[in-house]
């Protein structure tokens, strides 16, 4: 089972900034690609009692686990963090491969693969890096930004110790803040009097996951809202649809006939009628402890694991992406038919750049990515996101998002019509909408009632509309990325860099190392010295090659989808430790690590189970394993060999090595291998 190991904070901090002094990125995101502020453009919009500078989020999932996933998705434009779903049983395995992108979007994977206190110091993490950021100006003109938990999946579970000390802390992460504060290393210490948030989150996301039964889920939320007192959403299921409505849209308009959902799921979740009684309670309940409820639409959908990616153990697979949008909104707009604009509703759901102006436009807040996050380009994706919204603000004239809303679908003169203004405020509202004016002022006190109406009408229009879009279709994605017939090797490959952004836990990276054809011996221990011969030879063809760092790749096969080659990188390229503890802790794992000792750096590599060890000792290299330890010129392995060997030592594994580590190592080398070089500790 693999196990994802944090990032110490202060190797964090030292990659973060020196790779954005030094190559303008920081987690192999381009700066250009980090989003600010449009001037003349307000795209803030309330959440609870707190204002988030844009409605965008990433969904809790494999984008909000670790700090270095929360502050790239802060760069990409987040400003509603949704953190990846805690719960009790902290020590789950997850399949792998858990997650499969080829098509639509579909994983195995459901809460966090950290402990209970690893996720909470995490989440503290990632409020640290974006306050450090923002203290640096990135991210300018947006940085009013929001935390909202996730928790499941069961009241026994919640209300556990553990996880109520996970909702405790992050109320008050004082003891977190200033244990992390001073772990600020030396270069950066200017920010360790920053003003650090103790409180990170006083809202929540319940994911109340597939077979939540209504009577669990309505105490759930009244022990947040009560006892822990919390904002809380309520995430729902797609089944709500029943089994009629979602086949009719998932089958007969859509055409995925090979998408399975069974029976099952529509027998154990909540029904409709159960969750319109449910949340009319909620609602009271919350405002009578002056709480907010909200409800979130929607949670993946639970299908047949019938494609063969995931281990047949798994009976079930969740559903995201393309399909996942129609049936989303489908019920937002069935939700704002029964409730109006009564309570908040939150969305995730086949989010894409196409769309995510459509989603803002109906009010919905905050709008939250994943899957699309996991496609080419990742991150970067977000950029573009941001683009198309202000693209579409522009040609509606509207300079906020509560105006961008009233506008956005073509309904504000419908919705006005059922408000019952005097004639004269209504002439004046529809005279704003002709010339472009605004209209806020010429609403008055009735522009939120309007803005509602507004949202209503939009919802079921707009759920209309997606039934009829082809690019939500099975034909339209039905076509996995292309495969070229090539296997790849250690060394080399297309070095295309797909791999790099659409991890995202940042674990893959690059490198440089030099090229050419660097010959292997084979030495010999004879009574005369020893003999050398020539056995094989290593080459590398291209400077730039690709890596993995092992402590956050979960191996969950996303980067081996993508690849054009065939093999994985994250199994077949170099994989890198960041301590010597959590190499130890993989023994199953090939792979190396990197550690500064008293004459250099030096490096510890697995190969098949066997480790050996290579060290820089100025124009010569100590080179040990089982039955063997020497020094050599690595230059002229003849001229003088020290030590002893019980017998012959090929040195394939010395010439795999060197290179690699005089790459990762290297003065200008940017990675958490380097950052970690970069703290000045050696292990024995």
């Amino acid at each position: 089972m693999v196990q994802l190991a944090p990032v110490p904070f202060d190797v964090l901090i030292g990659r973060m900034f020196r790779e954005l002094d030094e190559k303008r990125s920081i987690f192999d995101l381009p700066a250009q690609r980090f989003v600010e502020a449009t001037p003349g453009r307000d795209l803030s919009v309330a959440f609870g009692d707190r204002r988030a500078a844009t409605p965008f989020g990433p969904a809790a999932g494999p984008h909000t686990q670790m700090a270095q996933n929360i502050a790239l998705s802060w760069l990409a434009g987040g400003r509603v963090i949704e953190c990846k779903t805690v719960q009790v049983n902290d020590a789950i395995e997850v399949p792998r491969p858990c997650i499969d992108m080829a098509t639509v979007g579909f994983n195995v994977e459901w809460s966090q693969e950290l402990t209970v206190a690893q996720s909470l110091e995490e989440y503290v993490k990632g409020a640290m890096l974006i306050e450090m950021l923002k203290a640096s100006g990135v991210g300018a003109g947006l940085g009013d930004t929001v935390f909202d938990m996730s928790v499941g999946y069961d009241l026994a579970g919640i209300r556990s110790a553990k996880v109520r000390g996970f909702l405790d802390g992050m109320l008050d992460a004082t003891t977190v803040v200033e244990s992390l504060r001073a772990q600020i290393p030396a270069p950066f210490e200017t920010f360790r009097d920053l003003p650090f948030p103790a409180r990170i989150s006083d809202s929540l996301t319940l994911s109340t996951f597939h077979g939540c039964p209504p009577n669990e889920i309505e105490a759930i939320v009244e022990h947040l809202i009560g006892e822990v007192g919390l904002d809380v959403v309520i995430k729902l299921n797609p089944t709500l649809l029943g089994r009629e409505a979602l086949d009719a849209i998932l089958r007969d308009r859509l055409g995925y006939s090979d998408i399975v959902v069974p029976e099952r799921a529509f027998a154990e979740d909540a029904t409709w009628d159960e969750v319109v009684a449910i949340v009319e309670r909620l609602d009271a309940f919350a405002a009578a402890r002056g709480r907010s409820l909200g409800v979130k639409f929607s949670n993946t959908l639970v299908v047949e694991n019938n494609r063969g990616v995931f281990p047949a153990s798994e009976p079930l697979m969740y559903l995201s992406g393309p399909p996942l949008h129609p049936l989303a909104i489908a019920l937002v707009a069935r939700f704002r038919g029964v409730f109006g604009d009564r309570l908040p509703v939150s969305f995730s759901g086949g989010i894409d750049e196409g769309n995510f102006a459509d989603a803002v436009g109906l009010g919905l807040k905050p709008v939250t990515v994943c899957s699309d996050f996991l496609k080419f380009g990742g991150y970067r994706r977000g950029w573009r996101y941001f683009g198309a919204l202000v693209k579409r603000m522009d040609a509606a004239g509207a300079k906020d998002i509560d105006a961008f809303v009233l506008k956005a679908h073509g309904q504000a003169e419908a919705a006005l019509e059922g408000l019952g203004l005097p004639e004269a405020r209504a002439a004046a509202c529809r005279a704003a909408l002709a010339a472009g004016g605004d209209p806020r002022a010429a609403a008055g006190e009735a522009f939120p009632a309007w803005l509602s109406a507004a949202r209503v009408l939009n919802s079921a229009v707009y759920a209309e509309r997606v039934l009829a879009d082809r690019r939500y279709g099975a034909a339209e994605n039905a076509t996995p990325p292309k495969k070229i017939g090539s296997v790849l090797v250690l060394f080399d490959c297309l070095t295309c860099d797909k791999c790099i952004p659409v991890c995202p836990n940042d674990a893959n990276f690059s490198f440089s190392v030099k090229v050419g054809e660097t010959p292997v011996e084979r030495l010999t221990p004879t009574d005369a010295g020893w003999t050398v011969d020539v056995v094989g030879v290593v080459k590398v063809k291209k400077p730039h090659q690709i890596g993995a760092f092992a402590d956050v790749c979960n191996e969950c096969g996303h980067c081996d989808v993508l690849c054009p080659e065939d093999g994985g990188p994250f199994r077949t390229k170099p994989l890198f430790f960041g301590s010597r503890a959590t190499f130890e802790a993989a023994p199953e794992r090939d792979g190396f690590v990197v550690e500064q000792g008293s004459g250099g750096a030096r490096m510890l590599g697995r190969f098949g189970g066997d480790v050996v060890r290579i060290e820089r000792m100025g124009e010569r290299v100590r080179f040990s394993g089982a039955g063997f330890d020497l020094t050599l010129d690595p230059f002229d392995v003849a001229a003088e060999v020290g030590g002893a060997a019980d017998g012959p030592v090929d040195l394939t594994r010395l010439r795999i090595m060197l290179p690699i580590l005089d790459a990762v190592a290297a003065p200008g080398a940017v990675n958490y291998v380097s950052a970690a070089l970069g703290r000045g500790t050696a292990e024995g």
